[in-house]
């Protein structure tokens, strides 16, 4: 997947924003001021920070050794830091972002859900 697709499709969600809260290099993408993702789009290789259902990321990690690890500078438990040179399928990598999201707009207030249309 490349830079400019990333940015894409993290931006085709309902509400979800790019900022620049840490440096002029570092995307942040949000839902209702929560991140879902953060990357370095001009980064080589090209990897993304995603949140993770914690029951799910050591089966991840195992199952995609090397291109799927322990979210660099984030909770460990809850945070994958993910490859996206190419290495994994693109139609895999969006199924990730997507989960990422959807676990975000889980955990925000029914009202936030509800506008987001994702009760």
């Amino acid at each position: 997947m490349s830079p400019e697709d990333l940015r894409a499709f993290c931006l085709s969600f309902n509400a979800a924003v790019e900022e620049f809260p840490f440096n002029p290099d570092t995307s942040v993408f949000k839902v209702c001021g929560k991140m879902f993702a953060l990357t370095d789009l001009g980064g080589r290789p090209l990897t993304v920070n995603l949140k993770c259902d914690p029951e799910d990321a050591p089966r991840l990690r195992a199952d995609h050794e090397g291109l799927i690890v322990p979210g660099y500078h984030m909770n460990k438990r809850h945070w994958n830091t993910v490859t996206a040179d190419g290495s994994l399928p693109d139609a895999f990598l969006r199924e990730l972002v997507e989960d990422s999201y959807d676990l975000v707009v889980a955990g925000l207030p029914r009202a936030d859900r509800l506008r987001l249309d994702r009760p």
